[in-house]
């Protein structure tokens, strides 16, 4: 089973580099551990870790990967649960990342997944 939402808008005028910045300072605040490439050729790659609930229910080398893409008129963003992969941008340049962005995960852990995920994605839909 695998977890992935995608949510996009239209017309926003957004800075997309402003808005990742924007939520890694959310995820930041609510006591996740983040990492944030800008560079990379198919969007802005943030991951996000929860230490300790995240870590003790599911494990410790996965984490939320959000993805932007698009552009400040047109962006999509995705999230799901994906491996942590220690250095994102080499992942990236490698695309590696898109094998493993989104890995299966049982009933039980996706049901968690789930409810934590729309919890952050209502945070950035209010942040756009």
């Amino acid at each position: 089973m695998h977890s992935e939402k995608i949510v996009s808008f239209q017309n926003k005028n957004k800075d997309l580099n402003q808005l990742a910045q924007q939520i890694v300072t959310m995820l930041d605040a609510d006591g996740y551990k983040t990492q944030l490439t800008t560079n990379s050729p198919i969007g802005i790659i943030i991951q996000a870790q929860k230490a300790g609930i995240l870590r003790d229910i599911i494990t410790a080398d996965r984490a939320f990967t959000i993805m932007i893409t698009g552009n400040q008129d047109n962006f999509a963003i995705h999230i799901g649960i994906g491996k942590w992969v220690q250095n994102i941008a080499v992942a990236v340049a490698e695309t590696l990342l898109l094998s493993v962005l989104f890995l299966a995960i049982d009933i039980p852990e996706m049901l968690w997944t789930r409810h934590v995920e729309n919890e952050i994605l209502q945070k950035i839909i209010q942040l756009v």
